[in-house]
């Protein structure tokens, strides 16, 4: 259907309404990337390279799209990547986990987020809580103890950031507490932007710079830059670290930001139980390759040992049964749902999210597919050269016998 005020049709769509109505600066730092932005394009373009070999007639008039996630049944295959400070709307990540809510899937919610994990937890009883290692082991263990104690389903420990912070285009400036010097060089902007200041201004506040997830019991929360500053001084884990962090949670553990087959196995060795192939959405090393690039290599490595999750450039529902078909369990967004809440608030992301979920039944349809747990490579036509890794084959093995379960034709 076409787009109407309250209604986009695509993601892109989505994009270009949170790029009318955000102040430049929020809206820059959603795009973000760095250096040349070589990673952030081509997480989506990859995408595009890959072809599909569709089928006619008997094809299935129902199309399976639930499954499941570290034991979490969700609706369809596509799960809420955790963002910081999500000054796009003033709800920020309440509203984007009570559209997760709704439309039957897992949030999961950043350590930076601008809303506390129990109100999130609240609005979604299917949360997960994401952390960097930041802090002493101590401060660590309070974190955790924190997540637990408001419900937090799993943890997800987020590896792969090098704190480059250059881009070719300039950063945006984002402030570290709204002074009224900060506020004066801010105002042009927000002025140009009406509608996104009077969301704020008609509940009588500001967007809150804080991460109060990151607060120490008894103390403020720090604002992003102080709990930043605390994590460049922090020491890299090793991966003793990531085992003692697995031992001590006794939930899922995701470990984020795998890249490197390797990797994927030492993973694997201490325990955790699903990895994200994840480059942190182009904002980390860039020419780092697309994660679909090396998705088939990480699976053909551990697949049958562990889940995988891909996260970066999902941007349709095509999009996801392609991650599907080389083997990931489910995909990440981030951007996408952000440009969402943007556009529409709470009922954008629900959008968003709907249009992925229509788009992966739509492409099933085309395929011929009863399920999300048919799909293999052999759906697929990748240009030589596609994969990227160790090894260049794809993980043929798992194209298998129909679904055991598949909706009656």
């Amino acid at each position: 259907m076409a787009s109407t005020r309250h209604w986009f049709e695509t993601i892109a769509e989505a994009q270009r309404r949170a790029k009318k109505r955000l102040p430049r600066s929020v809206y820059d730092a959603i795009i973000a990337g760095s250096e040349r932005g070589v990673t952030l394009t081509d997480n989506v373009a990859a995408f595009a390279e890959i072809g599909f070999l569709p089928r006619i007639a008997g094809a299935p008039a129902q199309r399976n799209l639930a499954t499941t996630v570290l034991g979490f049944e969700i609706a369809f295959p596509v799960i809420i990547s955790p963002t910081g400070v999500q000054a796009v709307h003033p709800d920020a990540e309440v509203a984007v986990a009570r559209a997760a809510a709704a439309a039957g899937t897992i949030m999961i919610l950043s350590s930076f987020a601008s809303k506390p994990l129990e109100e999130v937890v609240a609005a979604n009883p299917r949360t997960f809580f994401q952390i960097y290692w930041l802090g002493t082991r101590e401060r660590i263990r309070a974190l955790l103890d924190r997540a637990r104690a408001a419900g937090a389903k799993g943890i997800v420990v987020t590896l792969d950031w090098s704190f480059a912070t250059r881009r070719d285009w300039e950063s945006p400036f984002i402030p570290d507490r709204l002074t009224l010097r900060n506020m004066l060089k801010l105002a042009p902007e927000a002025l140009a932007r009406p509608g996104w200041l009077w969301q704020y201004l008609k509940r009588g506040k500001l967007p809150d710079l804080t991460v109060p997830n990151l607060a120490l019991p008894g103390q403020r929360p720090p604002t992003f830059f102080e709990a930043y500053f605390e994590w460049m001084q922090t020491p890299p884990p090793t991966w003793e670290d990531i085992a003692w962090l697995r031992k001590q949670w006794d939930g899922p553990l995701v470990i984020k930001g795998v890249l490197h087959p390797e990797d994927a196995r030492r993973a694997v060795d201490i325990g955790a139980d699903a990895i994200s192939v994840s480059n942190h959405g182009g904002n980390n090393l860039d020419s780092a390759p697309a994660t679909i690039r090396v998705l088939p290599t990480i699976v053909e490595a551990v697949g049958e040992r562990i889940e995988i999750l891909l996260d970066g450039g999902i941007r349709r529902g095509s999009d996801v049964v392609k991650a599907l078909a080389l083997g990931a369990r489910a995909v990440l967004i981030g951007r996408a749902y952000l440009w969402g809440l943007a556009a529409n608030g709470e009922a954008g992301v629900r959008n968003v999210l709907e249009l992925l979920r229509s788009g992966i039944d739509e492409t099933l349809l085309g395929l011929g597919k009863a399920s999300v747990h048919d799909l293999c490579p052999d759906d697929l036509i990748l240009p030589p050269g596609f994969v990227i890794g160790p090894s260049a084959a794809v993980a043929h093995w798992r194209c298998r016998e129909p679904s055991e379960h598949p909706l009656p034709v």
